[in-house]
């Protein structure tokens, strides 16, 4: 998988909705995590957590990569063992058991050298309108988490050439159809950084075609997962005009 080498000010909380019966701090099976402790656990440290797939991002050489959610928080699965046949039956509220470690990378926290079991039960988080964390040390505490941004404004951002741009194929302009997108977008007068990650929405998917037809002023809405580099760095999912 890719890790982008932009600095990101942007992204937010995600808000999580039950659409099905999950289980408490209390119903976890034995040596089960709760977020918290999940959370306050060093480094390197092997962890075991009870989550809920919300998207995947990519199938490689028998490893997924997979953002997953419970009711208290997100976890980025980075490269979990995993065969392509039980990779399609990770689908979007899959419970599943997490065993790994945690580990983290220039910000991202992430699970690693992780296995999983398919577990009974299902939940999907639903994103919540953050957009007024925007810039906020706050954002941290959503990392990895479904989020939400409403009511941006499309701006501008230079391309290779200096000039004005509604998007770019790569941080930097340097890419081509197929590679990451980078827009910009402001919110309450300040402008920041959104990313479509193509291994998670490649060029097939609505958000990339959506975003190549962006142009400069328009009103936009976002969802997406706050991933993390040297600061927040959306990975969006989903780009629609505003509502009114």
């Amino acid at each position: 998988m890719k890790k982008n080498a932009a600095l990101i000010l942007a992204l937010a909380l995600a808000g999580t909705t039950a659409l099905s019966l999950t289980a408490s701090a209390e119903d976890k099976g034995e040596g089960v995590m709760t977020y918290e402790e999940f959370a306050e656990a060093d480094v390197d440290s092997e962890v075991v957590v009870e989550t809920y797939v919300q998207a995947k991002q990519s199938w490689w050489e028998n490893t997924a990569t997979v953002y997953s959610q419970d009711e208290d928080g997100g976890y980025f699965l980075y490269a979990m063992e995993c065969s392509e046949e039980d990779y399609e039956k990770l689908v979007e509220g899959q419970k599943i058991k997490v065993t790994g470690y945690k580990s983290e990378w220039s910000g991202e926290v992430e699970i690693v050298d992780a296995v999983f079991e398919l577990e009974d039960g299902s939940y999907i988080a639903e994103a919540e309108d953050c957009a007024e964390l925007l810039g906020k040390d706050e954002l941290i505490e959503k990392m990895n988490c479904k989020v939400a941004f409403k009511g941006l404004t499309v701006e501008a951002i230079k391309d290779a050439d200096g000039e004005d741009a509604a998007f770019l194929y790569n941080y930097d302009g340097s890419g081509q159809d197929g590679d990451d997108l980078y827009f910009n977008a402001s919110f309450n007068g300040e402008t920041y950084t959104f990313t479509v990650e193509s291994y998670l929405c490649d060029k097939t998917t609505d958000v990339y075609k959506a975003v190549k037809e962006l142009s400069v002023g328009d009103k936009i809405d976002l969802e997406g997962f706050l991933y993390w580099y040297e600061g927040p760095n959306p990975h969006i999912t989903a780009v629609t005009p505003a509502e009114a």
